[in-house]
């Protein structure tokens, strides 16, 4: 069977890390949820300056009030997952995450603010 002319001859793969607010979020005070604020905008700003963290921003509209973010990382589900739990509203359980690998046609995605290289590329292996 001849490969389908819609899939990709490579893709672009990058991490995803979807931020929400876990169900069992604790009752946090105003004070200290906005010292939590600045400390997770810091982490990520430490983050991106290492080069580790492409692009950041939260969600404001959307159909999940539990979703509160998303980031792209430079590197794999294993490593960006250790450097969201050391986000410090992921450790007051005040963020949860969820993390994926995201398949794109390459060259269909840029980020001109961001020096280096952004992503995997891979070829989809025929079923």
């Amino acid at each position: 069977m001849p490969r389908d002319p819609n899939i990709p001859d490579e893709f672009q793969v990058y991490t995803l890390c979807l931020l929400r607010r876990p169900k069992d979020a604790p009752q946090l005070r105003e004070e200290w949820r906005d010292e939590l604020q600045t400390q997770h905008l810091a982490y990520r700003a430490a983050l991106r300056e290492r080069g580790v963290l492409v692009a950041n921003g939260p969600f404001r509209e959307q159909t999940d009030v539990a979703l509160r973010g998303l980031s792209i990382f430079t590197t794999g589900l294993e490593e960006t997952a250790r450097l969201n739990d050391d986000d410090p509203m992921v450790k007051a359980n005040w963020l949860g995450y969820d993390l994926m690998e995201w398949w794109v046609a390459s060259g269909t995605l840029a980020f001109p603010g961001f020096d280096g290289e952004v992503g995997d590329r891979r070829v989809m292996e025929d079923d």
